[in-house]
């Protein structure tokens, strides 16, 4: 039947992995890192933190061999410790959707899509012709059909993006919008499933009688597709 304590041993492992998921700070930071590596600096900017703050979870999910370290010079560059762990937190965004119903709710809210409570405003025909899947973009990119537009930070473009993408951050989109020729069919993109800057650059390019539409989901689960990736500045 086994060694009881040697099987116990073993499942601490498997605990220690989700004892450092188990804080929505950590899960942010991962989502954030699932785009590319960032300084402690970066990654407390953009998460909201305090630098002790930031340094003190990112201790936690390298303790638990989720992320690791790099340095040049006097920085220290962090990064996910391998495509595992985003397949990892993919699962998780996916379990909480289908297991809580809260999540969906949470989801419609933040994203802007529906009352909050996990209705979306929009008939399901409005809804779909808004997005577009990846095996589409990317086609329709390659035939020139398209303008494809990341709005994500420069960094995250940087650190990998959708071959052939334009780089134009959301807050700098309303200002921009020259570079962008006038009758192009617009697809923008950022993080993922959960990311809030591809709807809030769709609505912007509405408003500006742009035509526009999203990628379903995003940067994270275009990675773990296999699909191809540039990196590189814009």
């Amino acid at each position: 039947m086994g060694d009881r304590r040697l099987k116990t041993e073993l499942f601490e492992q498997f605990a220690t992995v989700t004892k450092a998921l188990a804080n929505a700070k950590r899960l942010e930071l991962i989502d954030l890192l699932a785009q590319g590596e960032r300084t402690v600096e970066q990654l407390a900017e953009a998460a909201d933190l305090g630098i002790t703050s930031a340094s003190g979870h990112l201790q936690v999910l390298k303790g638990a061999r989720l992320v690791s370290t790099r340095r040049a010079g006097t920085r220290i560059f962090y990064s996910l410790d391998g495509e595992d762990v985003a397949a990892l937190y993919a699962s998780v965004q996916q379990v909480a959707r289908a297991h809580l119903s809260a999540t969906q709710a949470a989801r419609s809210a933040y994203l802007g899509t529906g009352d909050g409570t996990g209705h979306s405003d929009a008939s399901p025909a409005d809804a779909a012709s808004e997005e577009v899947a990846r095996e589409e973009l990317l086609a329709r990119a390659r035939a020139g059909e398209v303008v494809v537009l990341d709005v994500r930070p420069h960094v995250e473009f940087g650190a990998g993006h959708i071959p052939g993408a334009v780089s134009i951050p959301l807050e700098e989109l309303s200002e921009r919008l020259d570079e962008l020729p006038d009758d192009a069919e617009i697809v923008a993109y950022c993080r993922g499933a959960y990311c809030v800057l591809a709807y809030d650059a769709v609505r912007l390019l509405h408003a500006r009688g742009r035509r526009a539409s999203r990628l379903v989901d995003g940067m994270l689960e275009w990675r773990l597709q296999g699909l191809p990736v540039r990196s590189g500045a814009a």
